[in-house]
């Protein structure tokens, strides 16, 4: 082979495999609905330094599929990012080689749970004709559901790496993040509410003192993890206890690890949102360093404090309706604070569910006629954001009123109120009718 074909050949490789060309511009947004939509999003795609060819901004048309769209807390979710049409395609005359793309990228969560799913696919791709249009690629990955309520899919920013003659990447980023939803998925508690709660016997200690651990609400008899937290990750502090008939547990922790901040107690040998407690913070105080002569060390805490809530009142008066028409009786829920004062991991969770609205002479309308639009305002300085629940039925399963997301970091103060609308029948026998509207924070 002559030094011009294979100049020519390597030429190709660089660019080809790697470079971008425009395949059009804009982005178009598809409404999200329960079924998965095709969406159309501005992309920004930088091809690698060496390939000499200046950043692209294009279209990318893409869609994202669950295996499951009714999923419970605490279920794993499979999410399949589908690039139907990468912003992107061979702007060389010569054909590139099949199996040379492994894609990377990212699912963008929404809704009542957010955050960044990492999803990859195979190295895997059809032959690319010259000047032909780069093929569609599909990635996965997973996420765990940790809050009931409509959870929102949008894809992210994805990398499209080659491996021809060289090992190269082209980033390809959303230009207006986020990109329109393409998936929705409702998810449930499944009745069920994780009430466990750990305290500490002190908040501190030296290196490889020990913490007594309590906790209630457990499953009784169930082996549970104690664990060391730092952030969101544990650390080398490791325990054991077992759950009493009472769903009680007391047990030892010895803490060594400087990095610990937090402890938790989870049952099984994996943390779970739905079958966990804690953390409760804890300050491992390092007295075994050496001073430089003529200093003092200075020592001081934060003490951890609880999660709780307290209500502006007890009582709803909703609007009268007429006999024989019916309709919204509306009114607002009693303003809730939420102050969450624990430090850690951990976000919170407040859900509400209704009883049935009793009447005269046995008449009742249905739990499920209550609907609310749930608001929340977060104080300025907390770590944390509260995040409205979905507009809906609130019913005698109970929905979702706000929440905030574990983080690295948590805590703050939250103010709560919904609209609240019962949607009464035309013929209601005349009278006073009352519901009881429990709200659980956890």
């Amino acid at each position: 082979m002559g030094s011009g074909t294979r100049r020519r050949h390597r030429w190709a490789a660089l660019l080809g495999a790697t470079a971008l060309a425009v395949t059009g511009g804009g982005a178009l947004a598809c409404p999200a609905s329960a079924e998965p939509q095709q969406v159309d999003f501005a992309t920004h795609c930088v091809p690698p330094p060496i390939a000499g060819i200046p950043p692209i901004d294009g279209t990318t048309t893409a869609k994202i599929a669950v295996d499951n769209a009714a999923p419970k807390v605490g279920d794993t979710v499979t999410v399949t990012y589908t690039v139907v049409k990468p912003a992107a395609s061979n702007p060389v005359d010569i054909a590139l080689p099949a199996d040379i793309m492994t894609p990377t990228g990212k699912v963008t969560l929404g809704g009542v749970q957010t955050g960044d799913i990492t999803v990859a696919g195979p190295k895997k791709n059809d032959p690319v004709p010259g000047k032909g249009a780069f093929p569609s690629f599909s990635m996965t990955g997973t996420f765990t559901v940790t809050t009931p309520g409509a959870i929102t899919l949008s894809p992210g920013d994805y990398n499209i790496h080659t491996s021809y003659l060289l090992e190269l990447d082209t980033p390809c980023t959303v230009t207006n993040p986020p990109a329109p939803v393409s998936e929705t998925v409702t998810a449930t508690d499944g009745g069920q509410t994780n009430n466990r709660a750990i305290s500490l016997g002190t908040a501190s200690g030296k290196p490889g003192d020990s913490v007594t651990v309590t906790g209630t609400n457990f499953t009784p008899g169930a082996a549970v993890s104690l664990a060391g937290r730092a952030g969101a990750a544990e650390t080398a502090d490791k325990g054991t206890a077992t759950a009493n008939a009472q769903g009680a547990i007391s047990g030892t922790l010895t803490v060594s690890d400087k990095a610990t901040t937090g402890v938790v107690a989870y049952e099984g040998s994996a943390w779970s949102d739905s079958k966990g407690a804690g953390p409760a913070a804890y300050v491992v105080i390092d007295d075994n360093t050496p001073l430089p002569e003529g200093s003092q060390k200075v020592n001081s805490s934060v003490k951890a404090g609880t999660l709780s809530m307290t209500q502006a009142g007890d009582t709803v008066e909703l609007a009268a309706v007429d006999y024989g028409k019916g309709g919204f009786s509306r009114g607002s829920l009693q303003t809730v604070t939420v102050k969450d004062f624990r430090g850690g991991p951990a976000g919170w969770s407040l859900t509400g569910k209704v009883t049935d609205f009793a009447g005269p002479g046995g008449a009742k309308i249905e739990a499920a006629k209550l609907g609310w639009t749930p608001v929340c305002a977060t104080k300025t300085g907390s770590p944390s954001t509260c995040q409205p629940g979905s507009p809906g039925s609130v019913g005698s399963a109970g929905a979702t009123l706000a929440s905030t997301p574990n983080g690295a970091q948590t805590g703050g103060e939250f103010t709560v109120d919904a609209r609240l609308s019962l949607n009464v029948p035309a013929f209601t026998p005349p009278g006073t009718y009352s519901g009881v509207l429990t709200l659980t924070l956890t």
